[in-house]
């Protein structure tokens, strides 16, 4: 550790923590703050690599210098980690310039834990909010973090394969990220339905209100839970007028406020008719097969069989009515989560709870 210390982490390390609580860092927004991090260890790799700042081909430098550029962030330019040596102020304006539109959420289990700039995917895939295929990643301790792009559905010959940028999700303002954020307006077949509709009507603050647009999504998306759930044959384009509503990212972060809330407070009835809302959602936005719609499903089965071993003695046919809820739940999650596959560290996962869970129904 010492050696490691004195030939080069010293140079990187040392000064990390008072950077952080500077004045010039602390006044950056934590957007801003997440790209002076990345840029900064960026920066610091390239130190350490062969050839350092200056070498002109075969390393990391000249893989990132070779990706578009877009735009530059001042304010992030002028907050960055003091390295010695420091980097040429070109090479740092270029960097900066290319990474902010080709860095990545890393994610494990589905849940973000970093940014990271992988050079080959940004070269080789586009963005689609209704995605045939999206990224993973592999976490090894004992290796860096790789990217596997991972097919959602059967893809022809000669069709694109797109991954999204963003989540698919945020209906109201992917627009504005894909400006902002990487320089271009997506044309996608859901996008063009929200640029036909207009500005999305304002979801309801009333409780009943709510309740009822729910209600009505539901009955339109045809779910329900006495046979396999699969993405239901409903596409964006074909939901009535009354409904728009329902893509306000608002009633999107009630509904799933509702639930995580009604999950973790033991309130079934709440969690199954809000989880029922939000798979509602989710089967309307996300394409087929989208890792998300697997993780809820996951979590309503975890609800249900939480609510069967919490009431203790439920009469027979209600217990063997959750139970088979559940065992439908936990077979659809399955179906969609084995398609997307293991992801993130290795020691846990959505699919090893698949497992836990379904051994415990039928034990």
């Amino acid at each position: 550790q010492n050696s490691q210390w004195n030939s080069h982490h010293k140079k990187i390390c040392k000064t990390c923590n008072q950077w952080q609580t500077s004045s010039s860092f602390q006044a950056l927004s934590a957007h801003q703050k997440m790209d002076a991090t990345l840029l900064s260890h960026m920066l610091s790799t390239f130190l350490l690599s062969p050839g350092g700042y200056l070498a002109k081909s075969g390393n990391i430098v000249s893989q990132v210098l070779s990706l578009l550029p877009f735009q530059e962030d001042p304010s992030v330019l002028s907050a960055l980690c003091p390295i010695k040596p420091g980097p040429p102020k070109d090479l740092v304006v270029d960097l900066h310039a290319r990474f902010g539109n080709n860095n990545f959420a890393v994610h494990s289990h589905l849940t973000t834990i970093g940014h990271g700039v992988f050079p080959a995917a940004s070269r080789v895939f586009n963005h689609s909010c209704v995605p045939n295929a999206a990224a993973k990643y592999v976490l090894d301790s004992t290796s860096l973090p790789s990217m596997q792009v991972v097919a959602l559905t059967d893809i022809r010959p000669g069709e694109e394969i797109c991954i999204p940028y963003v989540d698919p999700a945020l209906l109201e303002t992917r627009q504005q990220i894909f400006r902002f954020s990487y320089g271009f307006q997506c044309s996608c077949t859901s996008c063009q339905f929200l640029g036909n509709i207009g500005p999305i009507p304002k979801a309801p603050t009333d409780t009943n209100k709510i309740n009822s647009l729910a209600t009505q999504l539901c009955d339109f998306m045809g779910i329900d839970f006495t046979s396999d759930i699969s993405s239901p044959p409903k596409s964006l384009d074909t939901l009535p007028r009354e409904l728009y509503p329902v893509l306000n990212e608002t009633f999107i972060q009630t509904i799933s406020e509702r639930f995580s809330k009604a999950s973790h407070e033991g309130e079934f009835q709440s969690a199954q008719s809000s989880g029922k809302t939000l798979l509602a959602l989710y089967a309307l936005i996300y394409p087929p097969n989208y890792p998300q719609i697997g993780m809820h499903l996951l979590e309503m089965s975890k609800s249900t069989w939480n609510h069967i071993i919490a009431s203790g003695q439920l009469p027979a046919s209600v217990s063997a009515s959750l139970e088979e809820e559940t065992r439908i739940l936990l077979a659809t999650a399955s179906r969609i989560l084995n398609v997307y596959g293991a992801e993130g560290d290795q020691e846990w996962g959505p699919l090893r709870e698949i497992s836990t869970l379904q051994s415990l129904l039928d034990a």
